[in-house]
């Protein structure tokens, strides 16, 4: 599920992560009946390594944690870290945070459900729906390219080359259809359909699918057909506004000087609208999971157009870069820990990492939040990665 380095890289990240695990005690709920994991035969979520997992906050990788596990076994929640630096009180656990590409969720969910009703095909050209905005040397990339990954749509910057080129601009303005243009300006970075390639753009260009084919704004779609059904009240799009709106916890960056030293710095104002579709969600632990059970459980995709979810490309499609095997499909992505298939997503944004995660069954879930202060790096956080193994397990090969 970590969207920079393949699964093996990640593999041996997370097995290094909770051999590092802190000690100590957490702000923590424990909530796991012990008759019930027996009775169905499943073990209960363990409490002591979830607790030692977010122990010890605030630390050098991050400031905060924000975890739930449930499932059929029985759940357990906790918090750990402050709400700011400044002030050092508790940290909110039903505060509100930015997703990052956990919104890819969202957005796959809308096309589907889109294609459900007829009103796009996923096999068509995205082009026929777009004519005017994707050139002829994409005719061929479909609307299941743009969701699974495999379109070939090349990524472009929208910051800068380094954290603090980013942290100057952070409060620029981006149109996505000028995104989409600068990206299909390019070359492609191979043929649709015969690699994967994660990244943002095919997501932008699925949030203008939307407003194309429903004459609506992206957010007023995803609000209508998943946010208000599903009483999702904490969860919604900033828009043009930095801030996060509501309760909610800092985020910090660490910023390295030109001289060796490094600076933490509050990163919670911050704009989003680079993201858009593919990354600018805010919402809660308990929105999102939610969200994860109602997703899996076919109340928000409905019939055969859910198992999209489920389905990687073919077993020929293999990463760009890398030629690891495909790991995403449309909106979700899947590793093997603790023995189980774990679908779910990862997302990060400048002072946070949030991921959704759950087994097919939905014997076990999982939702977490982390300020993350290497958030945006091109590995694992180091709390995340223990969250992740002690609510499933270490990953197992594939």
């Amino acid at each position: 599920m970590n969207t920079r380095t393949s699964r093996t890289a990640v593999a041996a990240a997370l097995l290094l992560g909770i051999a590092a695990g802190p000690a100590g005690p957490a702000l923590a709920a424990d909530r796991t009946p012990a008759t019930a994991a027996a009775a169905i035969g499943q073990a209960a979520p363990d409490a002591k390594a979830l607790r030692a997992a977010i122990a010890g906050l605030p630390r050098t990788d991050a400031t905060a944690a924000l975890v739930r596990v449930a499932g059929t076994a029985g759940i357990w929640r906790g918090s750990s870290g402050v709400h700011d630096l400044e002030s050092g009180l508790p940290a909110d656990p039903g505060g509100r945070f930015r997703a990052g590409s956990v919104t890819k969720v969202f957005t796959a969910a809308v096309v589907l459900q889109l294609a459900g009703e007829g009103k796009l095909d996923l096999n068509l050209p995205v082009r026929h729906y777009l004519p005017e905005l994707i050139p002829a040397a994409y005719k061929k990339v479909t609307v299941r390219q743009l969701l699974n990954h495999t379109s070939g749509i090349p990524s472009v910057g929208s910051g800068g080359g380094t954290l603090d080129e980013w942290y100057a601009h952070r409060f620029d303005l981006h149109d996505a259809a000028d995104t989409v243009r600068e990206a299909t300006s390019q070359r492609p970075d191979f043929a649709p359909g015969t690699q994967q390639h994660y990244d943002n753009i095919g997501y932008t260009v699925a949030g203008l699918l939307i407003e194309e084919v429903t004459d609506r704004t992206y957010e007023s779609e995803v609000s209508r057909r998943i946010l208000d059904p599903l009483g999702l009240r904490d969860t919604g799009f900033p828009g043009a506004d930095p801030t996060i709106r509501g309760p909610h916890n800092h985020g910090y960056q660490v910023f390295a000087g030109a001289d060796g030293t490094t600076e933490l710095r509050d990163v919670t104002v911050w704009g989003a609208t680079d993201a858009w579709a593919a990354g600018d969600l805010i919402s809660t632990t308990a929105d999102l999971e939610h969200f994860i059970r109602a997703l899996f459980r076919g109340q928000v995709v409905r019939g055969p157009l859910l198992e999209e979810m489920f389905t990687l490309p073919r077993a020929s499609v293999r990463e760009y870069g890398t030629g690891d095997p495909a790991a995403y499909s449309a909106g979700l992505s899947v590793m093997r820990l603790g023995g189980r298939e774990v679908w779910g997503k990862t997302g990060g944004r400048w002072g946070y990492n949030a991921a959704v995660a759950a087994t097919r069954d939905l014997s076990r879930t999982l939702v977490y939040s982390v300020n993350a202060t290497d958030a945006k790096g091109e590995g694992m956080n180091a709390t995340a990665m223990n969250i992740v193994v002690a609510a499933f397990g270490a990953p197992s090969a594939q």
